[in-house]
């Protein structure tokens, strides 16, 4: 809602409680506050949305002139149908329906509704008035003028947006996933969460996946695995990082994580209890340790990284590797002087990357099946910013 005020739009805040409608409200004037002290607004344009442009309710009437609306709410499915359902009832006709979700199937949101070619996915990074990237979730049944829609309200809001597939997680939360299984792999097998951190910070992200686990809140994978788990039919599975949050250790919001912040977020000591649980999970596996380089570690997160993104191109979920590449430099904190990991993978070579794949392969087929686009590319000998420059 900040973003889209600060964009020049009149917006329709949907709350469920007059308490909520309250903090909302709250909440919006503090974001608004501090563009006001950076220079981002007048103090008469503050005024101007505070009192005239946004308008916060609890009652779906008040989004029956809305042309675009936009879901934000809680990352389960029957939630978000229930919601798609009252807006199908109260929209005007011609009004797009549009999800902010980062993992769900938008085509089984759509099919709720009596207008799946006006519902599209509008995936904006949080905090959304300061993050760059919107993937622009196109469904089987989206119709090309909400697509162009889409991308209108990216460009007026200055958003690097980037057109995604439907998948569990589209562009970049589905090559999250499969790094972060790598990571998680590696610790099982010897490696620290804390020895993760410090490699791929120096390689250079501003912090590792376990450090920016805590700062998203370990509830939100949390509740990715459990999803994932009940789709699987699979049952009784707690793993140390399942144990963490049974314990209320959600990171940063709670004070401990990977992390102990006792002595405030930017102290970062670590957990002396994640090691204890996750020796126990070793124990069980009778996974066979050993010790991992730093470079090992950069090279195996970055593989993995690599081939997924490669299966998301192959498959049209994204339709070119730059846009792999902008996903992970504007949404995940890639290094920027790397140009994004598929550029990466130009630079560092694919022959002996596609090698290095191969050989984790022998471990664990599944995980490491190289793409077909990868070895594509390099037996035509071309590279990932070759297919940029197609037709």
């Amino acid at each position: 809602a900040t973003a889209a005020l600060l964009s020049g739009f009149q917006v329709t805040l949907i709350e469920m409680t007059p308490a909520a409608c309250e903090a909302a409200h709250g909440r919006i004037a503090g974001n608004l506050a501090g563009a006001l002290k950076r220079g981002k607004i007048t103090a008469e344009q503050h005024q101007v949305i505070l009192n005239e442009t946004l308008t916060v309710a609890n009652d779906y009437a008040g989004l029956s002139d809305a042309d675009l609306v936009i879901e934000a709410v809680f990352e389960d499915m029957d939630v978000k149908k229930q919601v798609f359902t009252q807006l199908d009832a109260v929209c005007k006709q011609g009004a797009i329906l549009a999800t902010n979700t980062s993992y769900l199937n938008v085509d089984e949101i759509a099919a709720v509704t009596s207008r799946p070619q006006d519902v599209i996915g509008l995936h904006f990074f949080s905090p959304a008035h300061v993050m760059k990237l919107l993937e622009v979730v196109v469904a089987d049944k989206t119709a090309i003028d909400v697509i162009a829609t889409g991308f209108e309200l990216g460009k007026r809001m200055k958003k690097i947006s980037v057109r995604a597939g439907v998948c569990d997680g589209f562009i970049g939360n589905r090559i999250l996933a499969t790094y972060r299984d790598a990571a998680d792999q590696m610790v099982m097998e010897g490696a620290s969460p804390y020895d993760i951190d410090a490699a791929l910070e120096g390689f250079g992200f501003a912090m590792g996946p376990f450090a920016v686990a805590d700062l998203a809140g370990l509830d939100i994978g949390w509740a990715v695995r459990k999803r994932k788990r009940i789709e699987a039919g699979i049952e009784g599975v707690s793993t140390y990082a399942d144990k963490m949050c049974e314990a209320g250790n959600f990171g940063q919001k709670t004070g401990k994580g990977y992390y102990d912040y006792a002595a405030g977020p930017k102290a970062r000591v670590p957990n002396p209890e994640v090691m204890n649980l996750i020796a126990t999970d070793r124990a069980a596996a009778g996974t066979i340790q050993r010790t991992f380089t730093k470079e090992q570690i950069i090279r195996r997160y970055m593989a993995s990284m690599v081939n997924e993104a490669a299966k998301v191109v192959g498959e049209g979920i994204a339709r070119r590797p730059l846009d792999v590449d902008m996903t992970l430099l504007f949404g995940y904190g890639f290094p920027r002087y790397w140009g994004g990991p598929l550029k990466w993978a130009d630079i560092v070579g694919l022959p002996d990357l596609l090698e290095d794949i191969s050989t984790y392969a022998k471990d664990d087929p599944k995980f490491w099946a190289a793409a077909p686009l990868l070895k594509q590319v390099v037996s035509s000998g071309k590279s990932f910013d070759s297919l940029n420059k197609k037709g």
